[in-house]
């Protein structure tokens, strides 16, 4: 049995048997259909109830009261070592990661482990079989996608970020394909002197990544 992650004004947690959710998102959905009471205090401060046909749309339609965290997903990503530097980023800022696959490496890749050192076993990491599948679960989630671009237009400094907002960081190479860039809610890049063509991408996600956790006051106490 696995309880729902979320203080409520009951007493007590409520038990969710099929619903299993890693961190603060959804990794695994059944539908079965409980007493409304079980679903009692989903709101801080009301006794909300709530009959929903299954634990997914009540979980969209009262959200839990403990915010989404913001995430790094990565897109198709193609150098061990950046990936490494990135999941050691993220332990670091407690940023759970998302990747998308498939990647260029293996996991078990000895540049992975060189550059996450022992961190990398602390970074809270989601693998999706592909993009369709990362982002049903985004959107379920009721999250924002911003996409880091060199060619974007709006200015990291310009941006008004979220908390629980999704950075999206294209492959070293290729970036994203444009159905996916399509997708993205905003498209930001990083300013750089006249001449530069990009930062690593590593180095990207730690500039976007303090941007938006300084907006929102999400650095770790």
């Amino acid at each position: 049995m696995h309880l729902y992650p979320c203080k409520t004004s009951l007493s007590h947690r409520m038990p969710l048997p099929t619903l299993i959710i890693k961190g603060f998102g959804l990794s695994a959905v059944a539908a079965p259909t409980f007493p409304p009471v079980w679903f009692a205090g989903l709101i801080t401060g009301k006794r909300a109830l709530c009959q929903p046909q299954s634990y997914l749309a009540c979980y969209k339609s009262l959200r839990c009261s403990m915010a989404l965290p913001m995430r790094i997903a990565l897109y198709q990503p193609e150098i061990a070592g950046n990936v490494g530097a990135i999941l050691r980023l993220a332990a670091c800022l407690a940023v759970p990661v998302d990747i998308i696959m498939p990647t260029g490496f293996a996991f078990s890749d000895a540049r992975l482990k060189r550059a996450a050192m022992d961190y990398g076993a602390a970074a809270d990491v989601t693998r999706h079989a592909n993009f369709e599948a990362f982002d049903a679960l985004r959107r379920a989630e009721g999250r924002r996608l911003l996409l880091m671009s060199a060619h974007a237009s709006q200015r990291l400094p310009d941006v008004r970020f979220a908390p629980d907002d999704v950075l999206l960081m294209g492959s070293e190479s290729a970036g994203v394909p444009d159905s996916v860039r399509d997708l993205a809610d905003i498209r930001v890049r990083i300013p750089m002197a006249p001449g530069f063509r990009s930062l690593n991408i590593a180095v990207s996600t730690g500039i976007a990544v303090a941007e938006a956790l300084r907006q929102t006051e999400g650095f770790p106490a």
